[in-house]
């Protein structure tokens, strides 16, 4: 098993949690058809008075009231009501542009192989993969023994989904025994997920329901039980408990409680799966404690007391521990030290300027550290006894995404790889750690056709304002003509770094004369810990600078130009939309912004929100710094909406999502039509009954992939495009 890493505890991929939807969750059936009388004119949020000072400076909030005081209840009827107005109104906007979507929707599942399966991986005595049948919209689970025998159909997702709007299968363990499959659902979108306990002897569900998980569940005490974490009132993780097979819930055993608000907690299994590995941490100070599987109640080792500004995480081998670390180098190094002296680190790897050490992993005869060099995926073997002579494994591509995949067992001759880039499909390989042989197991494929040799991909360099030059990875079809439409994505946040991948999607865009674009722009760690730490905090700006700067970059080197770009984000990557936009709109011929975090200065201000108080070391703490707080009023999207024209815009939000909640694109919305000055698409659409990721099921999902895609050859004027043409 990898590390326990911590850093996806505070927010990590998106951004503004928010109390989730207790177990009587919002389930407002969108109550808009296409059938009721459409609305002549967009709706027009009403302004009430409301304003509130911090630091001697007082904020007018006028559209304050969307979001519901009952939260996280949604029954405020003037809510709803405005919200399914904005529905209707998205309708209505789309309506004559159906057969669009439906054509788009139509190719984009003909290049999914429907009844499509997963490479089987060995976990023991089975082999374990999962399948999807033709049209259905989630996966079957299976295993078969590695001896011989029928497949065994362990979980059904479908048959678990069937009556509901939205469905999600969180954690799944099958149990060291084989016989029990721990797995946990969400059944609105609200991330509160319930676990359930299924005796794979029999086919029968136990007794044992375990309510608001919000983690991994793992398998301990000799499978008598299960450890997890509960999401408290706040949707916080702060705890790691212990369930008993066959008792009440209620009788669960907390053996960790953090007592730091800002700090989430998460646990995992060592590579020999003999340590319960418990990490607390933020998004820049993490601890770790260590407790026997076989006695998960007894003694727990510290490994080292926290220090603000220092991330570790820790496997154990033997009586060894390995810890990767920033505690002496911003891309961090690989210490070792004994079970015996956990705090005392000797270095195996010293940190490095070139390479950034993302990652390790245990196995019994080697080890493998993964990493980025010049900002592309490194994937190295290395052994015990000469750690530092890395045996890199060769990619064929100048630009790809590669990393170890679904490895489960310790002791192993074959590593399991995942490799894709922006003109190879998904690939799933087999390396031979002795002899370096690379196998090939399997490539997505892609029933209605693709053929490489007619796309060409690069990576670029483009300075940015400020003198830093910001790769851009591109793709396009080599007869597309320079000059024409161009998408741009990024996310740039949180450290995470948007790989250079394949996506059958985005070829519906590219095949009608799109160049597509990647801006792997500061806030993420494309190019190091550095990289990251240039876009947080007070070097926010920068991340909105370079994303603006790659398009003018994109535009001056001829790739397209001014009002042919069209852009989009999601979540954090939303607050990039809402930003560039108020920076320089003319530079965009259209917009969609996914449940963004646009209401940055508000969220930041209410550390009665689950993930407000750790947040405060990515954005900054307005509650006690003045220049906080005017430094996020800078460039909160919301706050800075201006008198000024705006590129057509598509927003999303889902009325669960306790990430960035509902009120928030919807008061950026309300605001952007009372502000704005051109006549220029506005839409809102909000899943009444979906969270952070929109609908559920492959199929539901693809279709909104489709609204998008509608929506930019709309406003684009390339309605008539076809694909390929």
């Amino acid at each position: 098993m990898k590390p326990v890493n911590l850093t996806f505890l505070s927010l990590a991929l998106c951004l503004a949690a928010m109390p989730a939807a207790p177990a009587a969750a919002n389930d407002q059936k969108d109550k808009t058809t296409v059938s009721q009388k459409a609305p002549a004119a967009p709706p027009i949020a009403e302004k009430r008075e409301h304003s509130y000072t911090h630091h001697g400076i007082t904020i007018s909030d006028p559209y304050h009231w969307l979001k519901d005081q009952s939260y996280p209840t949604v029954d405020d009827e003037d809510v709803l009501d405005y919200l399914r107005a904005e529905n209707a109104w998205f309708e209505a906007a789309m309506e004559p542009h159906k057969q669009m979507t439906e054509a788009l929707f139509a190719e984009m599942r003909a290049r999914i192989k429907e009844d499509d399966s997963s490479v089987p991986q060995k976990d023991g005595d089975y082999l374990y993969w999962s399948e999807f049948e033709e049209g259905a919209q989630y996966r079957k689970h299976y295993r078969r023994p590695v001896a011989g025998g029928e497949p065994q159909l362990m979980l059904d997702e479908n048959e678990l989904a069937d009556g509901l709007e939205y469905f999600r299968l969180g954690a799944m363990s099958v149990s060291d025994s084989g016989r029990y499959l721990a797995y946990s659902i969400d059944d609105n979108g609200s991330e509160r997920f319930t676990a359930r306990i299924k005796d794979l002897e029999t086919g029968d569900l136990l007794d044992d329901v375990i309510p608001e998980t919000l983690s991994g569940l793992h398998w301990v005490a000799n499978d008598t039980m299960i450890a997890y974490g509960k999401a408290n009132a706040n949707w916080r993780v702060d705890n790691v408990r212990l369930h008993k097979v066959g008792s009440s819930a209620d009788e669960d055993i907390e053996i960790y409680k953090e007592r730091d608000i800002s700090f989430g907690v998460g646990s995992g299994l060592s590579a020999q799966d003999d340590w319960l590995i418990i990490a607390a941490g933020d998004s820049e100070t993490s601890e770790v404690r260590l407790v026997r599987t076989d006695d998960p109640t007894g003694e727990q080792i510290l490994v080292s007391p926290r220090q603000k500004g220092r991330e570790y995480s820790v496997d154990v081998r033997g009586d060894e521990l390995f810890i990767w670390t920033n505690d002496n180098h911003i891309n961090f190094r690989l210490a070792k030290a004994s079970l015996a002296n956990p705090g005392e680190w000797e270095t195996v790897l010293e940190g490095s300027d070139e390479f950034y050490l993302t990652g390790f992993e245990l196995f019994k005869d080697f080890f493998v550290t993964e990493g980025r060099l010049n900002g592309l995926d490194q994937v190295q073997i290395r052994t015990y006894d000469a750690p530092l002579e890395a045996k890199p494994i060769a990619f064929p591509e100048a630009s790809y995404d590669a990393g170890l995949y679904n490895n489960p067992e310790y002791d192993v001759s074959k590593l399991r790889l995942a490799y894709e880039s922006m003109v190879t499909p998904d690939s799933v390989y087999d390396y031979d750690v002795k002899s370096g042989a690379l196998e090939l197991l399997k490539q997505q494929e892609i029933p209605s056709g693709y053929d490489a040799s007619l796309y060409t991909t690069e990576r670029l360099e483009i300075e940015a304002r400020d003198g830093t030059m910001v790769p851009v990875s591109i793709v396009y079809r080599k007869d597309r003509q320079m000059g024409g439409p161009l998408h741009l994505y990024a996310y740039g946040a949180y450290g995470y770094a948007i790989p250079p991948g394949f996506s059958t999607t985005r070829l519906s865009l590219v095949d009608r004369g799109f160049a597509y674009a990647i801006a792997h722009i500061r806030g993420g760690d494309d190019l190091g810990r550095r990289w990251y730490l240039q876009g947080k905090m007070n070097e926010r700006t920068n991340t909105f600078n370079d994303f603006v700067d790659v398009g003018r970059g994109l535009v001056k080197l001829g790739y397209t130009a001014e009002g042919k770009v069209t852009a989009s984000g999601g979540s954090a990557g939303g607050e990039l939309m809402g930003a560039v936009i108020n920076q320089d709109p003319k530079l965009f011929g259209a917009v969609a912004a996914h449940v963004p975090f646009v209401d940055v200065l508000n969220t930041m201000l209410d550390e009665s929100l689950p993930l407000t108080p750790g947040e405060w070391n990515e954005w900054g703490n307005p509650i006690k710094s003045k220049q906080a707080f005017a430094y996020i009023l800078s460039y909160s999207p919301y706050d800075q909406v201006s008198a000024q024209e705006y590129p057509p815009l598509l927003v999303t939000a889902g009325l669960n999502d306790p990430r960035v909640t509902y009120w928030e694109p919807a008061k950026w919305v309300a605001k952007l039509r009372d502000v704005k000055t051109d006549d220029n698409v506005l839409l809102l659409k909000t899943n009444m009954g979906a969270g952070h990721g929109g609908k559920s099921g492959r199929w539901n999902s693809l279709y909104e992939t489709a609204e998008e895609f509608t929506f930019f050859l709309w406003q684009m004027g390339m309605m008539g495009e076809k694909s390929g043409e």
